[in-house]
């Protein structure tokens, strides 16, 4: 019990809890809930010792087994401050019946598992959806039919279309996936955890296999069955239908918390689906930090012992607007009444020759910045948005802009803070040597030291590139006050692997491609061909 209890010590000091209610728990281990088709689902329930029986319950169903941090990092610290906790393999993991297939079974086992929790002896009337990453879509996937015994919503870094960012046709996000693919084939494995810890170099490796298609091979030693999934199907393809679970966001009923990363994988769909549930009505609040997806987990906890008991004793959860964003650069939480809030105008910054970033075009005709992209040394991916355990969110950028294809254009000296907050957007003309290329956009913040650090990039696929075209890339949203001083920066180049795949340059398939094929680009900024960034600006900071 001591040992216990240490660990119960730990999280609440990592996580910054308040003291619980009680650190003396009891567990209920493997519980079995019969679904529909025969298939039992194992689950554990963690309580109070005394008085646990009638507390509100807060589900958790993970396809990531039922210990480790889950238990002693989600679990116990909800069922030492309220709840009862039940926490529920999904299909086909440690020790839950039937096959996994990724995201195609949430939707029956997860409506099954409510209707079993209120027959159980020990509920007491109101449950908590909550959970982050898979355990969020989970959440999604039965939003539209919740029993009225459920009172609230927690998903946490994640939304309602898990895979389908990652698998846009105009721009393959593979590093995620693929390694969430492998990570989840393996995890039931004698050695799992070890061959995790050492999954990044190896899966870099793998991911530069041609073709593509043989990456899985390289990374696990056998064929896995997702990764050639999204290798084979990009994001519109009818096969994810089952899994895209969007349309539900509108018909939830019960009130929802999100809590959101601005470097987190599934940002743009998690504010997405806020818009979806403000737009109509229903009651929801947003917060979103600094982090990125594998440190944005705590702030679930706590929502749940706040925004969640609260819905679940029938009380009104603590007054707040509903919208708290963490503005980086001012390094302050500030709240707002909607995303993206009021009050913040599009205002274009344009690419000028010989590098410069300015508020007015450049005039006249001028030469356009060129580099040379070789797939074969594919730009690197530095920081970001990106699910590793190190070298995610912001970093000093300053080895990737002294590449050769890597483009940047820089404001002079800010005369005034500039604050930044909303959808952020880059119009480039753009144009390569070959017809297939990419276009990686990124902004970045220039302290007066010189130090360049990121605040939200994105990508977008050129198909028909080999003449002049203006190019629209989909930037991640942020919060960011650029300081007086300061410069604004963009930076211009063709990847940012392996966060996505490299572009190939033959227009063939990511799975069957076996060439890579150098381009020369040419990223045009005169007065008849004006690139631009667009940021949502407040003027008067």
């Amino acid at each position: 019990m001591a040992r216990v209890n240490l660990g119960s010590y730990l999280i609440e000091r990592m996580q910054k809890l308040d003291r619980p209610l009680t650190r003396d728990l009891t567990v209920e281990r493997d519980l079995r809930v019969p679904m529909p088709d025969g298939v039992v689902l194992l689950a554990n329930r963690y309580a109070p010792a005394s008085g646990g029986d009638g507390l509100p319950l807060a589900l958790m169903r993970s396809p990531y087994g039922r210990s480790g941090l889950l238990a002693g990092g989600m679990a116990r610290p909800l069922a030492e401050r309220g709840f009862q906790v039940l926490l529920q393999s999904c299909r086909g993991t440690f020790g839950s019946g039937g096959r996994f297939e990724a995201m195609r079974n949430e939707r029956a086992d997860g409506l099954a598992t409510l209707e079993w929790i209120v027959k159980q002896p020990w509920f007491g009337g109101s449950i908590v959806l909550t959970g982050p990453s898979y355990l969020g879509y989970v959440q999604w996937a039965i939003a539209d039919k919740l029993p009225p015994e459920v009172k609230a919503m927690i998903p946490v870094v994640t939304e309602s279309a898990l895979t389908l960012e990652f698998l846009r046709p105009d721009g393959l996000s593979l590093e995620t996936p693929f390694g969430w693919g492998i990570m989840t084939d393996g995890q039931e494995r004698r050695g799992a955890m070890l061959r995790q810890l050492t999954a990044g170099p190896r899966n870099q490796r793998a991911v530069r296999t041609l073709p593509l298609g043989n990456a899985d091979v390289a990374a696990a030693g056998h064929r896995v069955g997702y990764v050639q999934d999204i290798l084979a199907h990009d994001g519109d393809d009818p096969y994810w239908a089952a899994l895209d679970h969007r349309e539900r966001a509108g018909a939830v009923a019960v009130p929802v918390s999100s809590v959101g990363g601005w470097y987190d994988i599934f940002l743009p769909g998690q504010l997405r689906d806020f818009r979806v549930l403000q737009e109509r009505g229903h009651p929801a609040r947003l917060t979103v930090g600094p982090w990125h997806h594998l440190n944005g987990s705590g702030e679930g906890i706590k929502e749940t012992l706040t925004f969640g008991l609260a819905c679940a004793r029938g009380a009104q959860p603590p007054a707040r607007e509903p919208v708290r964003l963490y503005v980086m650069g001012q390094e302050a939480w500030r709240d707002f009444p909607a995303w993206p809030p009021p009050g913040y105008a599009p205002r274009k910054f344009y690419l000028q020759p010989g590098g410069g970033l300015a508020s007015s075009v450049a005039e006249g005709g001028s030469a356009p910045g060129t580099y040379r992209y070789d797939p074969a040394d594919p730009t690197p991916a530095a920081g970001g948005v990106r699910m590793i355990p190190r070298g995610a969110g912001r970093v000093e950028n300053s080895a990737l802009e002294a590449r050769p294809d890597v483009l940047t254009y820089t404001s002079p000296p800010l005369e005034a803070d500039t604050e930044v907050i909303g959808e952020v957007s880059a119009q480039v003309w753009f144009s390569s040597s070959l017809r297939h290329a990419d276009v990686f956009v990124r902004l970045c913040d220039v302290g007066p030291d010189g130090r360049s650090w990121n605040v939200c990039d994105g990508l977008t696929t050129v198909t028909e590139a080999n003449s002049p075209r203006e190019v629209t890339v989909r930037l991640w949203p942020t919060a960011y006050r650029f300081q007086r001083g300061h410069r604004i920066r963009v930076q211009v180049s063709s990847g940012a692997f392996p966060r996505y795949a490299r572009n190939p340059g033959t227009g063939e398939p990511h799975a069957t491609a076996s060439r890579l094929l150098a381009a020369d680009q040419s990223v045009y900024h005169d007065e008849s061909r004006p690139s631009a960034i667009t940021l949502p600006v407040r003027d008067g900071v």
